[in-house]
């Protein structure tokens, strides 16, 4: 999309201050994900690579509990009108769209109701949209704390992982990095369900 392209235009010309402010408003907006122009300073300028994940971090960490907060007082109107706002399209496509963003939803609110805060860290990890769980979690009245955390968590990992990998293989490692992260992703997905697992044997055995 050419608003899109625009966007990220805009953050990159910025400089460290864009990549904050993309890293901030991508947490409750529809912007470009911060990871792109994150890459393009790295790789520009490697040394600083940990300062530019910290920064990411830190920015996205703060617009999630923006992204918390309209939830909380906007509710799901807003979280609709967020889902569909860019869409240019009118009658029968818009009702569609509409009863979409109500499934994605409710998909959201199945995924709080058994997972809690990992559904927050999950999304803060990995490329699912962070912003409809920053939104989700507000409208859910998830405890603050606990989502700040598992944002900071997520957003750090996904943001360090990044510009560790690149500061240490450069230009070579760039079109694998999703591959990482998915990689890194199933590593924790087991840790907690061997977690998980072992909690529940000895629930079971104190019982």
């Amino acid at each position: 999309m050419q608003i899109f392209s625009a966007m990220d235009s805009y953050f990159q010309s910025l400089g460290t201050v864009g990549l904050a402010l993309n890293s901030f408003i991508e947490s409750f907006f529809l912007v470009p994900p911060p990871d792109f122009l994150l890459i393009a300073m790295d790789l520009a300028k490697p040394e600083r690579a940990l300062y530019y994940a910290l920064v990411c971090t830190i920015a996205s960490a703060f617009g999630g509990m923006v992204g918390y907060w309209i939830g909380k007082f906007g509710g799901r109107p807003v979280f609709i009108w967020i889902l569909t706002s860019l869409s240019n399209k009118k009658g029968i496509q818009k009702r569609k769209q509409l009863k979409n963003a109500l499934q994605k939803f409710n998909e959201v609110e199945a995924l709080y109701n058994k997972w809690g805060v990992h559904a927050v860290f999950f999304a803060a990890f990995t490329p699912i949209p962070y912003k409809v769980f920053t939104i989700a979690s507000g409208i859910l009245n998830m405890n603050l704390l606990s989502f700040t955390l598992a944002s900071v968590v997520g957003r750090g990992m996904r943001f360090f992982i990044v510009s560790i990998v690149l500061m240490l293989f450069g230009e070579s490692i760039k079109d694998h990095l999703e591959l990482i992260i998915l990689a890194a992703t199933a590593v924790i997905v087991i840790f907690f369900i061997v977690l998980y697992k072992k909690r529940h044997d000895i629930s079971k055995k104190v019982k």
